[in-house]
């Protein structure tokens, strides 16, 4: 699956968790901010499995620090589309993202979520450079961009921190199945490798079980097909108007003067 693809499923599969209105499951219910960097931090964390390549254009969201994070993770879960796409390379990013959580500053002026803000730091980013939001040449802007980011996750995430191993746990599976059901699988049981007997590597079941012994349910096609398209454009739609609501909901919350004041002028003949 394609990367924006991968982002959008991620954003779309959060809006569809954390809310509560039609449409959505609410089985972890949060306020409009927590919705918002949630979908934000979401689609990131759709994209954390294919930090996997130094070369990749996640890779170079923010240079120098992101290079050689994919370098590391490159050489730990033995290559391209291996142990970070499998059952055990989930449940190591959720740990991770449980760590990032626990990290909270107790100040004045409230509790600051100084962990989550570093990790989505990262994962904001990645799905803003999945998505071409920056321009292809060029860090400052990525990391100027990072920086702001962290620092309003820091300051307005959720006071309850499950929700970020939540939000690592919800990207990475929804990426690990956005991959498996193309046609190039996904090695679930690394670093087992459990590859299918000759027989079986000519009959039907070989799409589902791959020779390399990857596992498949190629209901997409190729990465990029229209298929893919088909299916993720009405979800890309679903992702932008949760996250649309959200915004909408906590601008009246925060600013309503401003907003009464923009109802106002449009409505001037």
């Amino acid at each position: 699956m394609m990367g924006g693809h991968h982002a959008a499923s991620g954003a779309a599969a959060w809006i569809a968790i954390a809310s509560t209105g039609p449409y959505a499951l609410g089985w972890y219910p949060l306020d409009s901010t927590g919705i918002l960097i949630g979908a934000m931090a979401t689609a990131g964390t759709a994209l954390v499995c294919d930090w996997d390549h130094r070369h990749s254009t996640i890779a170079n969201s923010l240079p120098p620090l992101s290079n050689v994070i994919a370098v590391g993770i490159e050489k730990a879960s033995g290559g391209h589309r291996q142990g970070t796409h499998s059952l055990l390379g989930a449940s190591a990013f959720v740990v991770l993202a449980a760590m990032a959580a626990q990290f909270q500053m107790v100040t004045p002026v409230g509790k600051l979520s100084v962990g989550a803000g570093l990790l989505c730091m990262f994962m904001i980013n990645l799905a803003a450079k999945a998505l071409n939001l920056f321009p292809k040449s060029g860090w400052i802007t990525n990391w100027l961009f990072a920086v702001v980011m962290a620092g309003l996750v820091t300051w307005f995430a959720p006071d309850q921190w499950g929700w970020l191993p939540l939000s690592m746990l919800t990207g990475v599976v929804v990426h690990i199945v956005g991959d498996m059901i193309t046609v190039g699988g996904v090695p679930l049981l690394w670093p087992i490798v459990i590859k299918p007997p000759k027989f079986l590597r000519k009959s039907l079941i070989s799409g589902i079980w791959r020779a390399n012994g990857a596992f498949s349910i190629p209901l997409l096609g190729r990465a990029g097909s229209r298929r893919e398209w088909l299916v993720l454009i009405p979800v890309s739609g679903y992702a932008m108007v949760g996250m649309g609501i959200a915004a909408w909901t906590l601008a009246q919350q925060h600013w309503p003067g401003i907003l009464a004041a923009l109802g106002g002028v449009v409505q001037l003949p």
